[in-house]
């Protein structure tokens, strides 16, 4: 197991060095100059030259790559050319609603999805079935920003039984930390839920015709033990890949969620930065949201060794 883990956590260092290589030379090719940008229109030619030597605009492209990279080894994103702060600093402060946010979101999505795909599996071509497939269209179609409109509107505009928007850290009281992540929570949790379903009945229903259930049965076992401790067990794999997939979508979809409900993570960060060609920020966010995929990937593996020992080798 211990070679297993150490093979894959070698893995992790030559991806993360493409990641910085493609999220470098696309910010270099993005249209517009940070130093115009951030000197103004009303500033010559001569004061943008400045700022540009100043941010080191100035040097070869390969040269400012080393140095960026050698800033990376050294835990150090650069600076804020808008703020003139560090972004490792910036990027910290706004982590808690994000990191909130995405556990609250997994938490309902798994909870709720993987037992909703066990029994439309379980009543495979009933009413019940398609009530659960029916949902899963639904959750694939609609629209993140859309759902969180929607929910604003009834719960927030209408009735007013939740908050429409903002954070309130979870130390200064639950409820109220409670009451504003609920909304978000829901429009983020929504394609996670039919993704996972969808996945969890086809996989229950593969394993469902296979012969240790039919000898489990047979034997007189319980259909609750058969489909949770027999059926769920071998079928997980698939769902584990799934999950570890969907969070790819769930981190584009708390960016989307986070402007929505004017939530201070690190999606809304991402769009005041890209609004601002606040290069630093933005090549530190996606330095940072490689490596959180990366590492929820690395730990996917470690399920899968876990739950089937035959990968190890």
């Amino acid at each position: 197991m211990r070679a297993y883990i150490g093979r894959r956590l070698l893995l992790v260092f030559p991806t993360m060095l493409v990641v910085a290589l493609f999220t470098f030379g696309l910010l270099q090719i993005t249209p517009g100059d940070p130093a115009a940008l951030l000197a103004g229109e009303e500033e010559t030619a001569e004061d943008i030259e400045k700022i540009r030597k100043r941010l080191g605009l100035d040097k070869p492209v390969s040269e400012q790559f080393v140095s960026w990279i050698g800033m990376l080894a050294r835990g150090d994103l650069g600076t804020s050319i808008r703020s003139g702060k560090p972004v490792t600093g910036i990027i910290l402060g706004r982590l808690e609603p994000t990191i909130a946010l995405t556990v609250l979101t997994e938490i309902v999505a798994i909870s709720l999805a993987i037992p909703m795909g066990v029994l439309a599996a379980w009543k495979a071509n009933t009413w019940i079935d398609r009530v659960v497939m029916g949902f899963s269209v639904m959750g694939f179609s609609i629209p993140v920003f859309w759902l969180g409109f929607l929910l604003i509107w009834v719960f927030a505009l209408t009735f007013h039984l939740l908050p429409a928007g903002g954070y309130q850290p979870i130390f200064e009281g639950f409820w109220p930390f409670a009451k504003r992540m609920i909304l978000p929570t829901i429009s983020a949790a929504l394609v996670i839920m039919a993704l996972v379903a969808r996945i969890t009945r086809a996989s229950v229903i593969e394993v469902l015709q296979e012969d240790y259930v039919r000898t489990a049965r047979a034997k007189g076992v319980g259909e609750r033990l058969v489909l949770w401790r027999h059926t769920l067990k071998n079928a997980s794999l698939p769902i584990v890949t799934i999950i570890g997939l969907g969070f790819a979508a769930l981190l584009t979809g708390v960016v989307v969620v986070e402007v929505v409900f004017a939530i201070p993570g690190l999606g809304r960060l991402l769009s005041d930065a890209i609004k601002a060609r606040d290069y630093p920020i933005i090549q530190g966010l996606i330095i940072v949201l490689s490596a959180i995929y990366i590492l929820v990937n690395l730990a996917v593996d470690v399920i899968y060794a876990y739950l089937d020992p035959r990968i190890r080798y």
